[in-house]
């Protein structure tokens, strides 16, 4: 996830008309779209009726989807569309300054920003808001950032526990209501024969990172190799030489190390060990440092942001992703797209693929706080059902034999 480095941060609410989201539904701009630009060719929702239930009982409904490709909150807009509603949604703040267009489009969809490397009070007032009064559903990401590990989720954030539990309190003294959180499992499949496009892909990989073509192993072998050589070169870009050992331990210290370095750089002194907690301080920091105090030079200031999202890609990347006796089509092409972001800042999205969009069980929101000395239910009911969803979708992508 970029940071905005060319301008201070400043709220943008969502468009609340319902024109321009009627017109994209109408003709169909999502699916051209996520069809042009981010390979996705077809679609279907399962279990649709649960989220239609939902709108009809005039609670509040927020979505909590994974969030696995760039596609996901676009991706939501089908359901949307086959539900007859439209909707909300929190996007960071990057997203809005990609392009003119591509903020406009945001907005008009239902998008508002939310400033991650700080507390932004704005947006989270929006987003009670949207709950409290059942304006429309609200859809949040409860991950927070992408992984490209689509049969994974990562640790939820506690600010959707705090958004849902806090909106439920305001929808139950003001509007006499409730609110639901629905759990959205979003899984992409490959259309037809994967392994030729892995193949291609894992040749240019190959020829880019130095080493000998690897046509002669099988596909899931070669692309654990890749893997391997790529730890390896970020290893001797930090540390001057690759290491051995365990690449789960390497991937540790390498995280460590990078993060080390930028604490020194901004000045930070963290003793926290927790990789997540880390990362969002050095991203606060280094806005701070660019919007704080003119004296520093931005061109650092954007080879530490660079870094930082390079720990971001590193720590969520696990290696017993692609392992094992057979791996699916799917999991090697979200292995080589991630190689491919690192060194080539964008994955190549020539693959098609079709998105299983499935709903699960509805979940009431307490209107009380969350419990402190334990990890909130919510949040564990709702990565459980994320959980649950994922794992059965992932058995209908083809498998690769190593």
């Amino acid at each position: 996830m970029s940071i905005v480095l060319d301008r201070p941060y400043r709220f943008i609410p969502p468009h609340r008309g319902n024109l321009w989201p009627s017109l994209i539904q109408k003709f169909r701009m999502v699916d051209h779209y996520l069809r042009l630009k981010e390979g996705v060719h077809s679609f279907e929702c399962r279990n649709l009726e649960v989220f239609q239930e939902l709108l009809e009982s005039q609670k509040g409904l927020l979505l909590t989807p994974n969030h696995c490709r760039y596609a996901d909150p676009l991706a939501m807009g089908w359901p949307a569309r086959l539900a007859k509603t439209h909707v909300y949604a929190m996007a960071s703040w990057h997203l809005f300054n990609k392009s003119w267009l591509d903020g406009f489009a945001i907005r008009k969809m239902g998008g508002f920003s939310v400033h991650r490397e700080s507390s932004d009070r704005q947006s989270l007032e929006a987003a009670m808001q949207i709950l409290a009064s059942a304006e429309r559903p609200l859809i949040l990401f409860p991950e927070g950032t992408t992984s490209r590990m689509n049969d994974s989720v990562k640790e939820l954030l506690d600010g959707v526990s705090f958004i849902a539990r806090s909106a439920a309190r305001k929808a139950s003294k003001q509007y006499g209501r409730s609110v639901v959180v629905l759990p959205v499992a979003i899984k992409y499949l490959c259309k037809g024969d994967a392994r030729p496009w892995i193949s291609e892909h894992a040749c240019q990989l190959e020829d880019y990172l130095g080493f000998k073509r690897g046509k002669s192993l099988r596909l899931v072998a070669r692309v654990q190799r890749l893997a391997e050589h790529w730890l390896s070169q970020m290893e001797s870009s930090v540390f001057g030489s690759s290491r051995s050992g365990a690449t789960s331990q390497r991937r540790h210290d390498l995280v460590s190390e990078m993060l080390g370095r930028l604490d020194e750089q901004l000045g930070i002194q963290s003793e926290d060990v927790d990789f997540s907690m880390r990362i969002r301080q050095i991203r606060s920091k280094i806005i701070a440092k660019r919007f704080g105090d003119q004296s520093n030079r931005i061109g650092d200031l954007k080879i530490a942001s660079k870094e930082v999202i390079q720990c971001q890609d590193l720590m969520t990347f696990d290696e017993q992703y692609i392992s094992g006796e057979s791996v699916s089509d799917t999991r090697l092409v979200e292995a080589l797209q991630r190689m491919q972001e690192s060194c080539w800042g964008k994955a190549k999205l020539s693959m098609p693929l079709h998105a299983i969009i499935r709903f699960g069980g509805g979940i009431a929101v307490p209107d009380e706080k969350a419990p402190r000395s334990q990890r909130d239910p919510l949040l564990t009911e709702i990565k459980l059902q994320l959980e649950s969803m994922l794992q059965k979708l992932a058995q209908e992508a083809g498998t690769i034999d190593s």
